[in-house]
């Protein structure tokens, strides 16, 4: 590894409650997911977004699973409408839905809370199983920061502020998975 993509100390620290999971069926085989896990199919970039998916999703499935017969929520059967275009997002909710390839994943802008600012208005995810649907929506608890929001979106950024940038990555991923998915996340529908 070169010394120009040497993950930072920050980075590298210790994921909150590393022992939560995802569970849902396919083919009568329970799957079990960590959020180690889709960090691994997901890489570096964007631990926040994998957080924030994995937080809805924690928060979705056993909503979903109360309102299916059986209480079984198939993978393949699961659709997510979002207006949140993150690759980290994408990424955890490919790997344990495989909604992207399935094509039952689509980002609609027009989903955007606009009525609740820049900083919460595109953390929506509506997750659906069969009849079932809730909408996930980030709770104003201080989870996703207005620095985090601006700096991402400031064109030109120095070393420094990249550097930066990566340690509010992680902070909110740390943030996210400290809490139980209901603090991170409430459900309408």
């Amino acid at each position: 590894m070169s010394s120009n993509s040497a993950p930072t100390a920050r980075t590298q620290s210790a994921v909150p409650n590393p022992e939560r999971t995802l569970t849902l069926w396919e083919d009568g085989v329970q799957l079990s997911f960590t959020f180690a896990d889709c960090m691994k199919y997901h890489g570096p970039g964007f631990p926040g977004g994998v957080a924030h998916a994995f937080a809805a999703l924690g928060r979705a499935l056993p909503e979903l699973a109360a309102r299916i017969p059986g209480g079984r929520v198939e993978r393949r059967g699961i659709r997510v409408r979002t207006p949140f275009a993150g690759p980290g997002a994408r990424d955890a909710f490919e790997l344990v839905t495989r909604a992207v390839t399935g094509e039952r994943y689509a980002v609609l802008p027009e989903l955007a809370r606009a009525e609740r600012g820049n900083t919460l208005a595109r953390y929506v995810f509506e997750v659906s199983a069969g009849d079932a649907c809730v909408t996930c929506i980030i709770r104003d608890d201080g989870i996703v920061a207005d620095e985090f929001i601006n700096l991402t979106a400031k064109p030109d950024k120095t070393a420094a502020e990249l550097a930066h940038l990566e340690d509010l990555k992680v902070e909110m991923r740390d943030r996210i998975l400290e809490r139980d998915p209901a603090m991170v996340y409430d459900v309408e529908g």
